[in-house]
């Protein structure tokens, strides 16, 4: 049975499933789709075309699926959609998708804490943690595992590397290569997410493959052109290495170095 009080603004139209508890004042909008055992806090809003999946929980004033916050928007049928075990936290705001993806997406036990936002056409993959007041432009992309400390903006069109972790406090400018830390003004990589890697089960082989890519990639006069290079011929191709070659391969706005 669903827990629903008797303040909360449901629209007849929205899906509702088993085990649900809303609390007071909050309002679920039309064509929605709220699985089974999703809880949502007071004064909440889940806005059109959102889909929350099994187990997701909404803090008090969160507020998902509202309109992109972009001119170029034209009212076009889009989505957000946020996966199984997520938490937001209070007053987060995140806006569904534009035509350029259709959606904005946050993956499987997120934690996104409290003020943070996730623009249009976002892309979250699983377990990442975004920490109080973090600000996602639209269209950037965010790899699993990855950490991000509290008050940081990043650019639009960013992508940000599995296993990850971002210093708070700084502007994050261009891409961040898989398994880095990084920090500071200009921003740099300050290293290999070594303290990371361990606490999630990476082999002592993986890592130290992993240090000798940085160091070619970030510690060397090399080039980016010939730092790649110099992994394909000199490092065995794990499956970590083919992670941060893909990666580097894809990026269009260049690195954090």
């Amino acid at each position: 049975m669903s827990e629903i009080h008797p303040t909360a603004i449901i629209d007849p139209k929205a899906e509702i499933g088993s085990g649900v508890k809303i609390g007071p004042y909050s309002i679920i909008e039309a064509d929605t789709i709220i699985h089974d055992n999703v809880t949502i806090g007071s004064n909440c809003l889940v806005a059109q075309y959102t889909e929350l999946k099994e187990k997701v929980t909404l803090f008090h004033g969160a507020v998902v699926g509202t309109v992109p916050q972009d001119l170029k928007f034209e009212d076009e049928k889009t989505s957000l959609i946020i996966g199984e075990g997520t938490t937001i936290r209070e007053y987060a705001m995140l806006n569904r998708g534009t035509s350029e993806s259709g959606s904005t997406t946050i993956g499987r036990n997120c934690f996104l804490m409290a003020y943070s936002h996730v623009a249009h056409d976002c892309h979250i993959g699983n377990h990442v943690i975004m920490a109080n007041a973090v600000n996602l432009a639209g269209h950037i992309e965010i790899g699993d595992y990855a950490i991000i400390g509290g008050v940081v903006p990043i650019h639009q069109f960013v992508k940000i590397g599995a296993h990850s972790m971002i210093g708070g406090g700084y502007r994050v400018p261009q891409d961040v290569c898989p398994y880095a830390l990084v920090g500071g003004y200009p921003m740099k990589v300050a290293g290999l997410n070594k303290v990371g890697l361990k606490r999630r089960g990476f082999s002592g082989d993986a890592i130290k493959t992993l240090e000798k890519v940085f160091k070619l990639l970030f510690g060397s006069n090399l080039n980016r052109s010939q730092a790649v290079e110099k992994i394909k011929s000199d490092i065995e191709m794990t499956d970590e290495v083919k992670v941060v070659l893909e990666f580097i391969a894809r990026s269009k706005r260049g690195l954090v170095t």
